[in-house]
């Protein structure tokens, strides 16, 4: 067995662990494995393993990737999702590449993914990122602004909202990682009181999957834990 086959096994042995734990069912909480700077064949790795759905933050190592997965391998179905940044001027190969975009935080992106993308790609998902530990540094919508923006997002064309979306500041406590986690979920569930219905919780990563999955996400975006240390050139 690879290394990758090995560790996708152990990180699904810590999201069962969870979900048993939580009372959720196992099919409640999709593994996104975040490819960044990793080749396309980590990516085939673990596509052989039954991995399916990948997470890129760079745009133009993403589009080079998916398109060298798409080569080596046409007859996979693989679904790619942008988690990283996004410039305006870079919106229209997400757009035209990406299935689910995760780092949406402001009106001017989300009108230009609608306006861009094909229209054979059909509906672009997309979550909100919010900025819930209020770091200065972090990417995201501030929480007294989301349900606007959630609303305008919400009414474009050729986009669905499916959720929202955090990098909560780390924690190595449990329980300190459980409490961003539970305010992005209350979040959400207010979206839903006020008629404009999510599914989605993308939220954790290696550090913290078991946390976010007590608290409802959906999507846990996990990438070391599966791939190794990140090679940067």
């Amino acid at each position: 067995m690879s290394t990758i086959a090995a560790n996708l096994q152990a990180v699904e042995a810590t999201i069962e662990a969870a979900c048993l734990a939580a009372g959720r069912p196992r099919s409640a909480v999709q593994l996104l494995a975040v490819s960044k700077t990793f080749p396309a064949q980590a990516v085939l790795e673990a596509a052989a393993s039954g991995q399916r759905a990948f997470g890129e933050n760079y745009l133009q190592e993403g589009v080079d990737k998916i398109a060298a997965v798409a080569k080596a391998r046409p007859e996979l179905r693989l679904e790619w999702h942008f988690i990283g940044p996004i410039q305006s001027n870079k919106t229209r190969p997400i757009a035209t590449h990406f299935d689910w975009v995760h780092t949406v935080d402001r009106l001017k992106i989300a009108q230009r993914l609608a306006e861009q993308r094909p229209p054979e790609r059909g509906i672009l998902n997309v979550c909100l990122q919010v900025n819930i530990s209020g770091e200065a540094s972090k990417s995201g919508v501030r929480p007294d602004e989301l349900p606007a923006l959630a609303q305008a997002v919400a009414a474009l064309p050729n986009l669905r909202l499916r959720g929202l979306m955090a990098i909560p500041e780390p924690q190595a406590d449990p329980a300190l990682q459980r409490a961003p986690f539970a305010r992005l979920r209350a979040l959400a569930q207010e979206l839903g009181k006020a008629g404009i219905a999510v599914d989605t919780l993308s939220m954790g990563m290696s550090a913290d999957m078991g946390a976010a999955v007590m608290e409802g996400a959906t999507i846990v975006r996990v990438g070391s834990a599966i791939f190794g240390a990140r090679h940067y050139e």
